[in-house]
């Protein structure tokens, strides 16, 4: 872990939006210690609270952590009920009074045992949400300290209101975003074996009737898990 200081420095500058790379604080984030279990984070980034891209994720870990279960633990953060204001991305500072949830998140994120990364979104005219676009711009704050996501694994999911209705065009995007942050960047495993955990909605907020779907999405979760191991 970060010292108390770098990381309050960090975070502080994370929720004020660091109008310079002269204002970061360099991070110095350690390794994790030998033995100790790998994490996997999920972050669904709906503004609909615990439906389709949350219990799609949901699955998508449960199948990371049986790759190993003595060796990984993951933690799903839902979004729906966080504030990520986009405006310090753009060295815009935040309104007085102004909720921000994206330095607690960052947090989470630069923690030395969390290896692998999955974002999920919903599909809105072949890209992703508001908020997940929101919080990968915010995710600048960690190309300008030293690339504090590097080689950390990441996968995305997508979930749309048609079987062809912009999810790969969506994983690309998000996965464009990741690429520019050094980390890893895995699809879903065999034997759909694609660009990632693609879905669709076709049954009332019943993702798990799209079994097609829910399967890339299992594979996923397999995937980032092995590669991290791996990696580790």
């Amino acid at each position: 872990m970060a010292s108390d200081v770098t990381r309050r420095g960090f975070l502080q500058t994370a929720g004020v939006g660091a109008a310079t790379t002269a204002a970061l604080t360099t991070l110095s984030v350690a390794a994790a210690e030998p033995g100790a279990k790998l994490r996997i984070v999920g972050l669904a980034c709906s503004l609909r609270q615990g439906k389709t891209t949350y219990t799609a994720m949901a699955k998508c870990l449960e199948a990371a952590k049986g790759v190993a279960p003595d060796k990984i633990e993951v933690e799903l953060i839902d979004l729906a009920d966080r504030k990520i204001p986009a405006g310090p991305a753009a060295g815009i500072p935040l309104a007085p009074g102004e909720r921000d949830d994206f330095p607690e998140i960052a947090d989470k994120l630069l923690a030395a045992d969390v290896a692998g990364i999955i974002l999920g979104t919903p599909v809105y005219f072949g890209n992703m949400s508001s908020l997940c676009k929101a919080f990968l711009e915010r995710c600048t704050i960690f190309r300008k300290n030293q690339f504090a996501l590097a080689n950390k694994v990441g996968g995305v999911l997508a979930v749309g209101s048609a079987r062809n209705g912009g999810q790969e065009l969506t994983l690309r995007s998000v996965q464009t975003a990741l690429f520019a942050q050094e980390m890893v960047i895995v699809g879903d495993g065999r034997p759909t074996a694609h660009c990632g955990a693609t879905l669709w909605n076709n049954a009332g907020d019943d993702i798990s009737q799209d079994e097609d779907g829910m399967a890339t999405a299992v594979n996923l979760g397999r995937r980032v898990a092995e590669t991290a191991l791996k990696m580790r």
